[in-house]
C-alpha cells in the first residue's frame, strides 16, 4: 500500500498544480500523512532548480502549519484520532513513557524529529497531548523543518541528479547524523550559556 501510495505521490511532481500538492503533503505528514513531503520536493527542485528555495520555503510553511492540526489532534481529539495514527505507526505501547519525559526536552525532540526521518506527526501529537507550550513547538518547527527542507533544495539546486541518488540510497543515515550536530549545537549552546 505504501508503495502505491509513493508512486501516487512522485506522479505529482509532474502535475500542473505540483506546488498545491507540495503543500498539502507537507501540511498532511506533519499530522498524519505517512511519506515525507521529500519525495515530491525533490524532483520538483531537479526540474527546475531555480524554483528550489521556493519550494523548501512552501514545505516549511504547510509543515509548520500541519504541525499545528498534530498538536490539535493530540491537545482535544487524542483519545480518538490520536491513539489511532499512533497505532498505525505501532508506537502506542511506548507513547506513555515517552509522553512523561517529553516536555523536559520536548524541544530538543522536536528538532530532532522536524529535521530527521523520525515520525514528525508523532512529535506533533505528543506536544499537543501533553500540553507543550505552544510557542516552543512552532518555534522549533519553523528551525528544524526549514534547515531540513532546505538543505535538501539546496544540494538538489547545485549539485543536481547526483545529489538526488546520494540522497535517496543515504537519506536517514544522512539526516539523522545532521539531526544530531544540529540538536547537539543547541544542546551545547544551551549547557555553556
Amino acid at each position: 500500500m505504501l508503495k502505491r501510495l509513493y508512486e501516487w505521490m512522485l506522479d505529482k511532481a509532474g502535475h500542473p498544480q505540483a506546488t498545491k500538492w507540495l503543500a498539502g503533503f507537507s501540511f498532511t505528514e506533519s499530522s498524519f500523512f505517512p511519506i515525507p513531503p521529500d519525495v515530491l520536493l525533490a524532483p520538483m527542485c531537479l526540474a527546475k532548480p531555480e524554483k528550489s528555495f521556493w519550494y523548501a520555503f512552501i514545505c516549511t510553511a504547510a509543515s509548520v502549519l500541519g504541525a499545528l492540526l498534530g498538536y490539535a489532534i493530540g491537545f482535544f481529539l487524542f483519545e480518538t484520532i490520536g491513539i489511532a495514527i499512533l497505532e498505525f505507526y505501532g508506537v502506542t505501547d511506548k507513547f506513555d513513557t515517552f509522553a512523561q519525559s517529553f516536555n523536559e526536552q520536548g524541544w530538543i525532540v522536536v528538532l530532532l524529529a522536524g529535521f530527521t526521518p523520525l515520525p514528525f506527526k508523532v512529535i506533533t501529537i505528543a506536544a499537543g497531548s501533553t500540553a507543550m507550550p505552544l510557542y516552543i513547538l512552532i518555534i522549533a518547527a519553523i528551525i528544524a523543518r526549514s534547515a531540513r527542507f532546505f538543505l535538501v533544495a539546496g544540494l538538489l539546486r547545485f549539485f543536481g541528479p547526483p545529489m538526488k541518488e546520494w540522497i535517496d540510497k543515504n537519506f536517514a543515515l544522512a539526516t539523522t547524523v545532521g539531526g544530531v550536530l544540529f540538536v547537539g549545537g543547541f544542546a551545547a549552546v544551551r549547557w555553556l550559556v
